[in-house]
C-alpha cells in the first residue's frame, strides 16, 4: 500500500491532462465545423474558398497533433462528425473547380468520415441541379444528377454494421435524393425540349 498514493497521483495527472486536451478539442472540432460549413456555402455562392478551406485543414492538422497520445479522443463521435464536415467540404470545392476528389489520405481524415462526408455531398449536388434548373442550364444539371447517382452506387457498396460505419441512414436519405432529382431533372429537360420544339413551330407560322 505504500504505493497507493503514487499511483492515484499518476492517474489523476493523467487523467487532468487529458481533460484539458479533450477541452482543446471541443473548440477545436467546432471551429472546423464553422469553418467547413462557410467552405460549403461559398462553394454555393461561387466564391474563392480556397482560404477557408486550408483554415479548416490547418486546423484540423493541430488537432490531429494534439491528439496524438489521445486516439481514444482522436476516435471519438465529435472528432469523427468534424472530419466528416471537412471532407464533404474538400469534396464540394474539388467538384466545383472539376477536379479530382481528394483523397482521404491528402485530408488526413479517417476513412469511415470521408465516405460519411462523401455520403452527406450527395444532397449538395442536389443543390447544384436544382440552380441549375431553375437557371435552364440543363447539361449542367444532366452532370450534376450523374455525379449523385455515381456516389450513391458507391456509398451503396459498403454494407457493414453501424460499428464499423453508421452510414445506412445516409445510404437511405441519399436514394431519395436521387430519385427526387432524377424525376425533377427529367421534367425540366423534357419541359425545355417542348418549349424548343413550340418555339419552332410559331417560327414557322
Amino acid at each position: 500500500m505504500k504505493n497507493l498514493e503514487e499511483i492515484a497521483n499518476r492517474i489523476l495527472v493523467r487523467l487532468d491532462e487529458k481533460d484539458t486536451v479533450r477541452e482543446i478539442a471541443i473548440k477545436s472540432t467546432r471551429a472546423i465545423i464553422r469553418i467547413s460549413g462557410s467552405v460549403v456555402h461559398g462553394v454555393h455562392k461561387r466564391e474563392n474558398v480556397e482560404a477557408m478551406l486550408d483554415e479548416a485543414m490547418d486546423e484540423a492538422n493541430r488537432l490531429r497533433s494534439l491528439l496524438s497520445d489521445h486516439q481514444d479522443i482522436w476516435h471519438s463521435g465529435m472528432v469523427e462528425d468534424a472530419m466528416q464536415e471537412l471532407a464533404e467540404a474538400a469534396i464540394m470545392v474539388s467538384i466545383a473547380s472539376e477536379g479530382d476528389l481528394p483523397t482521404p489520405e491528402e485530408l488526413g481524415v479517417p476513412m469511415s468520415s470521408y465516405l460519411m462526408g462523401l455520403a452527406d455531398s450527395i444532397g449538395e449536388l442536389r443543390r447544384f441541379a436544382l440552380d441549375a434548373l431553375k437557371e435552364g442550364r440543363m447539361e449542367d444539371a444532366l452532370q450534376y444528377l450523374e455525379m449523385m447517382e455515381d456516389m450513391y452506387q458507391v456509398i451503396m457498396r459498403f454494407d457493414f454494421p453501424d460499428a464499423l460505419v453508421a452510414i445506412r441512414r445516409k445510404q437511405d436519405i441519399a436514394r431519395s435524393l436521387v430519385e427526387k432529382t432524377r424525376g425533377e431533372v427529367a421534367v425540366g429537360v423534357s419541359s425545355k425540349l417542348l418549349g424548343e420544339k413550340l418555339t419552332r413551330l410559331y417560327d414557322k407560322l
